[in-house]
């Protein structure tokens, strides 16, 4: 049977959704939110506490006829470190210095004790930031400065 009875639809979906916004806009950079880094020797720490973060940098190495130059990205649980990213360049031609650049963009969970750590030899460098993008049960951290409406 058919009836003569308009039924109005309202989408409160948009509505709904005003106090989060979109996850890729989550992962945002933002100026408060950003723990910058510039690393070109050594062995460094980058993250340490719990949760989901975003990792940008350019990740560089630089050879001569002596010397390799690498930088060694590790995840750590304290006792057993896992590699997860080696770049190295070694030189091509004898004599000559020689490098390449690439860029680094990935999201890591950290559980409580486990860390990400950089480990840079010779000519090697590691530039850029991290920041939180959601705690350990997954809730997505807003970037700094921003407040939804």
């Amino acid at each position: 049977m058919a009836q003569n009875v308009i039924v109005p639809v309202i989408d409160l979906t948009a509505a709904a959704q005003a106090a989060t916004v979109p996850q890729y806009l989550q992962t945002a950079q933002a100026y408060g939110s950003q723990t910058a880094f510039d690393l070109t020797s050594g062995s460094t720490t980058i993250i340490s506490g719990t949760g989901f973060y975003r990792v940008t940098a350019c990740v560089s190495a630089f050879a001569s006829s002596a010397n390799e130059g690498s930088v060694s990205l590790l995840l750590t649980d304290g006792a057993s470190p896992k590699q997860i990213y080696e770049y190295t360049y070694r030189t091509q031609t004898s004599g000559t210095e020689e490098g390449s650049t690439d860029f680094f963009d990935q999201v890591f969970f950290f559980a409580a004790g486990e860390s990400f750590v950089c480990t840079i030899t010779n000519q090697g460098r590691f530039i850029g930031s991290s920041r939180q993008v959601a705690d350990i049960n997954g809730t997505l951290v807003q970037p700094s400065g921003f407040t939804p409406q």
